[in-house]
């Protein structure tokens, strides 16, 4: 079966046995063929799939993804907004703005709230690792389960009617785009020539490597280590199938936890390469991506403190719920 990474796996090999001459068995030998391998691999994909998905978000902007969702209700809205946010996977950092605006623009909470879930935690750069370290199959089910999660943990939040709890002063901003065509927004996206889609996608490229390429780096370097260092009696004893807790100890480790997408991921390939559940790992990793601390901190501006409880009480809940299910079916 064709490997288009077979080039790296045989350069790292040639590195470490015939330049440093190290038994590839060896901790050593084993973990610096590890980092020696994914870096270029990890970042590879990193440029190529960044560059097609830069490319393609040209013609899906905040504003635009706005207008879409607006007047969306119940479920058909939460499905909307999930599938929306896997395409526009806009950062963390943009949480405050798009709710505010979302909110502004007529889009009810439930719904923007499935957006919200669903574009940090299934966004392009987690696809990327994913497919790259663990194959298709399980890239599709954690799209499928992450966007499950989504749609109904907003859809939950919009029965609740928990209008009430988000800050007054979201429903006192006055809509900032009045006066702006449909037609306008339309010869906009028209006036984007292919040349300047392409530059829009190697510019997100290179961002993107710019801002993570040292969390990639760091991350298989933690990896490497355990890969090559940590027993695999170690990991099977306290986070294995045998630990029914497992779990939600998983979970409960990385919700405070702040961590770059792109380091956790090579971490976690080291754990299940040592022996820990794919479901657990996977657990862990959306616990990450998905309540991430920074995340909270941000969103706290513009929810009060039982509203943000509900958030990460469903998402906590629904993502030790799919750690089961993961590991149940990866098995």
């Amino acid at each position: 079966m064709f490997d288009p990474f077979y080039p790296f796996d045989w350069l790292a090999t040639q590195i470490v046995t015939k330049l440093l001459g190290l038994e590839i068995v060896s901790h050593l030998g084993s973990s610096l063929h590890f980092f020696l391998y994914d870096v270029p691999k990890v970042l590879t994909l990193l440029i190529v799939i960044s560059f097609i998905v830069g490319t393609f978000q040209s013609f899906l902007e905040p504003e635009r993804v706005r207008s879409l969702l607006e007047g969306k209700r119940t479920f058909a809205g939460n499905v909307m907004a999930a599938m929306v946010g896997i395409v526009t996977p806009f950062c963390s950092c943009s949480a405050v703005p798009l709710f505010i605006g979302f909110l502004e623009a007529g889009v009810p909470l439930g719904v923007t709230f499935s957006y919200l879930m669903a574009a940090p935690m299934v966004n392009e750069v987690a696809i990327i690792l994913l497919w790259g370290l663990f194959g298709l199959k399980v890239t599709l089910l954690y799209i499928g389960f992450g966007v499950g999660l989504a749609i109904a943990s907003g859809y939950i939040i919009g029965l609740l009617k928990l209008e009430k709890w988000v800050e007054p002063f979201v429903w006192e901003l006055q809509r900032s785009r009045q006066g702006v065509a449909i037609e306008d927004e339309d010869s906009l996206e028209l006036a984007m020539t292919w040349n300047q889609r392409f530059e829009q996608g190697r510019f997100q490229s290179s961002e993107i490597v710019r801002s993570v390429w040292l969390y990639v780096v760091l991350g298989i370097a933690i990896g490497a280590g355990i890969h090559g260092y940590v027993p695999t009696d170690f990991i099977v004893k306290y986070a294995g199938v045998h630990n029914p807790l497992a779990v939600p100890l998983a979970v409960i480790l990385g919700v405070p936890l702040y961590a770059n997408i792109a380091g956790v991921m090579p971490i976690t390939e080291a754990l299940v390469n040592k022996g820990m559940p794919m479901g657990t790992v996977l657990a862990f990793t959306m616990a990450v991506t998905a309540l991430s601390l920074p995340e909270i901190v941000i969103l706290k501006k513009v929810l009060r403190p039982q509203l943000l409880a509900v958030f990460v009480g469903l998402m906590t809940i629904g993502i030790i719920s799919i750690g089961y299910i993961f590991n149940a079916l990866l098995l």
